[in-house]
């Protein structure tokens, strides 16, 4: 299993934290709970600093999560986060449940309880906008001992109640875009009841986590913060043998490998098939193998109890060079950061060379005994996600056709003429709710191509949305490219914000490095000069945020036709304007 930090290196990681300059700490993050809460701040403040988050935390006082919100002039609120947690105990919960003297109050607890915590949401939205998270922890199971196993059919039981709540939480948080769950459920199930809860230290000092549990739960709120902030993991790279099949296939054979129900083969399929659900929810799955491709193919092509097929499969590469090398080959094709990629081998001195020369790349210590991989993948939560749109499901098809699209390139001398030979269409449409996930979600995985890394929310997406639509504020443009190969789907994002009566400021500009060098950045900045100029405005002002990824971008305004006007500042007059050359045309509709 996965060790979290201890609480202690934890401690000593938030001292460091407090030395940092208040200048760099850009997150803010908020604590509020009806229980102690100190160490748990104390943890997520050395949690952060751990994950290269430079946090400043806020831990409010004992039990005022009411007079914190309510108060317009708290100091929740002169803090002015931009993350707040909200920790509400199980045993406070069944202190106010037993309270209850009737059935029909008892039966109704979860939903009372429910709209309560929905209003505190309703509160800080007001307050805060939707601008600030709310990360809102689940409540951790609580055995009554008052019903035994019958508490689970009577509604009238607290165990019945703590379940249904839970259930509604994640409901309600579904319909809120700016709220996301903190599974402290699933901390517990991993650790055991026993590891994870300490009577003593609640009885004492109102502490209803252990040290370690509390470790954890500091874990998952940095999560769930570092997911909102685009530091996602966006592909697993596989071995082949040992890893997704025992046994060796070119000595084995199809026959000889080890997959399926019986005995150990059964892991390995278990394994695979959790990969076929990360490659549902949008993770590319790549083949990185020592083996001859055609050996390395055959149980993908052949073997009936295989789970994953080529078609799960976005890069394949199986030959006999060296594996970092190899891996680097298939991080250049995807055209994804080294820090997205997870690499699995169940060869202790593969993941050494992959570790030594892509010190980027996340390289699990996969344990000896194949049985525990999955689990022990599992523990370290590595594909914590804000956001799950239905595009996601087409990843691996939108990659598969990207590779075509490259070996037909190699047809062409000109590469003006295989542009032209792709027969581009994009569309440029003002946001709408439909692809209000898929748009947000662009914005907290976009790295490389993206002008000031602002990430946003739905919920901020759609405020924008409906800013736009009462025009107040903002013109915005979401853009789909397809071709002869198939539909990219949605990949960039413009916002344009009002700032006086002839002047627009590109807020946000983020495009997936999928598309890149088609003519698609020319076809957006020729669509936005286009917009302005249909809305009266004369000029476009742009701005270039540095990060330590976006180096690629810093001088694109001035290749698509605008003027620098300081270091990092550029403009454009739309009377004036030159469209770019593209070969992108404009679908009709």
């Amino acid at each position: 299993m996965k060790l979290a930090m201890t609480f202690i290196q934890l401690k000593k990681a938030a001292k460091e934290a407090k030395a940092v300059p208040a200048e760099n700490k850009r997150t803010r993050i908020a604590l509020l709970g009806d229980c102690a809460t100190q160490h748990l701040a104390e943890a997520i403040g050395g949690a952060a600093h751990v994950a290269g988050i430079e946090a400043e935390v806020f831990d409010a006082d004992y039990n005022q999560i009411d007079a914190q919100l309510l108060d317009e002039h708290s100091e929740l609120y002169a803090f002015a986060p931009d993350r707040v947690v909200l920790f509400m105990c199980t045993e406070k919960l069944h202190e106010s449940f037993c309270s209850l003297v009737t059935t029909a109050d008892r039966e109704g607890f979860a939903d009372k309880t429910i709209e309560r915590i929905s209003r505190y949401w309703q509160v800080l939205q007001a307050n805060l906008g939707q601008k600030a998270s709310i990360l809102q922890f689940n409540f951790a199971e609580l055995d009554e001992g008052v019903f035994g196993s019958f508490a689970a059919k009577t509604a009238a039981s607290f165990t019945f109640q703590l379940r249904k709540l839970n259930a509604l939480l994640g409901q309600r948080a579904s319909a809120q875009k700016s709220v996301f769950i903190v599974d402290l459920c699933r901390i517990q199930t991993n650790m055991g009841q026993g590891t994870f809860h300490d009577d003593k230290l609640y009885f004492a000092a109102k502490m209803p986590l252990s040290l370690e549990a509390l470790s954890r739960a500091a874990e998952a709120v940095v999560d769930v913060i570092k997911a909102l902030a685009g530091k996602i993991k966006k592909c697993v790279v596989c071995d082949l043998d040992g890893t997704l099949w025992g046994g060796v296939v070119g000595d084995d054979g199809l026959t000889g490998i080890q997959i399926g129900e019986l005995g150990l083969g059964h892991a390995f399929s278990e394994m695979q098939l959790w990969l076929k659900e990360l490659k549902r929810r949008g993770i590319i799955l790549a083949v990185c193998s020592k083996n001859d491709e055609d050996k390395a193919k055959e149980p993908f092509v052949r073997h009936p109890e295989m789970v994953l097929r080529l078609e799960d499969i976005s890069v394949f590469v199986a030959n006999w060079d060296d594996k970092a090398a190899n891996l680097k080959r298939i991080i250049e094709t995807l055209n994804i950061g080294a820090d997205s990629v997870v690499f699995l081998d169940d060869n202790p001195f593969e993941r050494g060379v992959v570790k030594s020369l892509l010190p980027d790349v996340c390289v699990p210590e996969l344990p000896e005994d194949p049985a525990m991989y999955l689990p022990y993948l599992k523990s370290l939560n590595l594909f914590e996600t804000a956001s799950f749109s239905e595009e996601d499901e087409k990843r691996t098809e939108q990659y598969q056709a990207e590779i075509r699209r490259e070996q037909t390139q190699k047809e062409f001398a000109d590469y003006g003429e295989y542009l032209a030979s792709l027969d581009m269409v994009a569309r440029a449409k003002p946001f709408d709710e439909f692809h209000f996930p898929r748009i947000a979600q662009l914005t907290q995985r976009s790295n490389q191509f993206n002008l000031r890394t602002v990430r946003y929310t739905e919920a901020q997406i759609a405020d924008i949305a409906t800013a736009e639509r009462e025009g107040k504020g903002f013109i915005t443009r979401y853009f789909t490219l397809k071709d002869k190969f198939g539909d990219h789907g949605l990949v960039s994002v413009l916002i344009m914000e009002k700032q006086d009566t002839h002047t627009l400021f590109i807020s946000e500009w983020l495009m997936s490095c999928r598309v890149l060098k088609r003519g698609m950045e020319e076809f957006i900045i020729n669509e936005a000069v286009a917009a302005a100029g249909e809305l009266g405005f004369a000029e476009i002002r742009a701005e270039y945020i540095p990060t330590a990824k976006n180096a690629m971008v810093k001088d694109i305004y001035e290749r698509l036709g605008f003027t620098r006007t300081g270091e990092n500042t550029f403009c454009a007059s739309v009377e004036g304007f030159t469209p770019n050359t593209t070969l992108i045309r404009k679908a009709s509709d």
